[in-house]
């Protein structure tokens, strides 16, 4: 509240960003033709620590999809996943979950 007992509010711009900072973002992996196969695959399993089953259904979804959201979270830590898969080869992007 302010001085005069009203309520304060935001500049419309804070409230955007402070929105865009807890909205769910998500990590797509998109297909590449230099990548092979059981290299994404490896490259999910050792950077998310996902099993072996769950590194080559995300990996097929790639393949036979185009794309695939491999993680979830804040912004943040999804940026460092893109990074990591950059850093890796692969072609990764992050987006705005719906």
């Amino acid at each position: 509240m302010g001085e005069s007992g009203a309520m304060t509010s935001l500049p419309d711009q804070q409230l955007d960003d402070q929105a865009t900072a807890t909205a769910p973002w998500r990590v797509v992996v998109w297909n590449d033709p230099v990548n092979l196969m059981s290299y994404v695959t490896y490259v999910f399993r050792t950077h998310f620590g996902y099993s072996h089953e769950r590194a080559h259904a995300l990996m097929m979804a790639v393949h036979t999809e185009g794309r695939a959201v491999v993680a979830e979270g804040g912004r943040e830590p999804m940026e460092s996943h893109v990074a990591a898969l950059h850093a890796h080869g692969l072609w990764a992007t992050l987006e705005r979950a719906d």
